[in-house]
């Protein structure tokens, strides 16, 4: 993408724009991985579940995976309305978070649940039976993650079923796996390499034996990066090793591979001020949009940083939030007010955990077609912010009647 072309041809700012062009290559790579190796591909909508970006994406995929409720609501609202013939989209869900209140609906939207615990499977395995195929997620006790927030097999982990504790459980209670029929795991994070995938692999069918023969489907999870094809032979071949050892339906589902090097954000300065000796930029945006850089203390790129700059400058949110902080950039010429930045690669879990802290709005939502063109998708307002913090309106009455 040309983020100067982009830059200036933006009507407002901030403004979140994913790049379909970006999307649907990165979608022809793996389509290419599906006809070579059989593997069905799931995108995971909870990186970027925009509908603009899932109507896209839906007809290139086998299917979605989510993680609540609401996520399975709107994945099925897409399938129905897309035009494409809806038994060619799978819908899988996975989360600890599975509520009695919610499984039958659960149930009449996804075709795939792996439930997350077996305390999970017993008590709302028999809601689904008979309407889903029902697996297990497990946990197979292998960290390939130095950091435990991101690691899924971290001590005490809530995800999952320990390979071990199933192992155990499944040669005391042999009619228990008459009732399952896929397993389901996911181990990495970001990863640009395929060996924990086949190390994960090897544990979970060294300690499973003979069970793993009875599975009607495995799903790979997700958690792994790549740039083109070349990146894709070692999963290809996994893939194809393991759909020789087993007669199974093989899962992937990328997330942050599918759209997450397909998102900017761009800024505009609003005020610039020295401070100790430090040239400071206020852009009209904030880590509040992109809150991974808080949470996780990152710092994101900037396409307009030069290393060899000669001007330093320190990129500060809008919010009181003293740690609204991005990091501190290099650039050939000093930010002046109405100045825009671009912060690239955060098509993933930027914009789905954004807020309108201290009350300021929502980035723009543009969608740049294969031809460049840009498309205004979604505009907030006060109207949104109003909504989410007034009281719904039969309360409200309930309280005049009071008064």
């Amino acid at each position: 993408m040309d983020l100067e072309r982009l830059k200036n041809a933006l009507p407002e700012t901030p403004a979140f724009v994913y790049d379909e062009a970006r999307i649907i290559h990165t979608l022809d790579l793996l389509d290419r991985l599906r006809e070579t190796s059989g593997l069905h591909v799931l995108y995971s909508i909870k990186a970027f579940p925009f509908a603009g970006a899932l109507r896209l994406i839906q007809p290139r995929v086998d299917g979605f995976s989510v993680s609540s409720l609401f996520e399975a609501r709107l994945a099925s609202e897409i399938v129905e309305t897309s035009g494409h013939p809806p038994q060619k989209s799978s819908l899988h869900i996975t989360t600890p978070g599975l509520r009695t209140s919610e499984i039958e609906e659960v149930a009449a939207h996804c075709d795939f649940i792996s439930f997350n615990s077996l305390e999970q499977f017993e008590r709302l395995g028999p809601c689904v039976a008979g309407r889903a195929s029902i697996g297990l997620r497990v946990n197979p006790q292998l960290s390939f993650l130095a950091d435990g927030r991101y690691d899924p097999c971290r001590p005490h982990s809530k995800l999952g079923i320990p390979v071990d504790n199933l192992a155990s459980i499944l040669d005391r209670n042999q009619s228990l796996m008459s009732r399952i029929a896929g397993l389901h795991f996911h181990t990495s994070f970001e990863s640009r390499s395929f060996a924990p995938l086949k190390a994960t692999l090897d544990r979970i069918e060294n300690v499973l034996g003979g069970f793993m023969n009875r599975l009607e489907w495995i799903n790979l999870g997700g958690g792994y990066l790549f740039e083109n094809g070349d990146d894709l032979n070692e999963l290809s071949e996994l893939v194809a090793a393991l759909k020789r050892r087993r007669d199974v339906e093989i899962y992937f589902e990328p997330g942050k591979a599918v759209v997450g090097r397909a998102g900017y954000l761009v800024a505009s300065v609003v005020d610039r001020f020295e401070r100790g000796g430090k040239f400071i930029a206020v852009l009209d945006t904030g880590v509040n949009h992109l809150p991974e850089v808080f949470e996780y203390q990152k710092v994101p790129p900037v396409a307009e940083h030069r290393p060899d700059g000669a001007f330093e400058c320190l990129l500060v949110g809008s919010t009181c939030l003293a740690g609204d902080v991005f990091g501190e950039y290099r650039f050939r010429e000093p930010l002046r007010v109405g100045d825009r930045v671009v912060f690239p690669d955060v098509g993933a879990y930027s914009l789905i955990k954004a807020n309108r802290f201290n009350g300021y709005d929502l980035p723009v939502i543009f969608a740049s077609d294969r031809y460049g063109r840009l498309k205004a998708m979604k505009r907030f307002g006060y109207e949104d912010y109003r909504n989410q913090w007034m009281a719904s309106e039969p309360d409200l009455a309930a309280n005049r009647s009071r008064d």
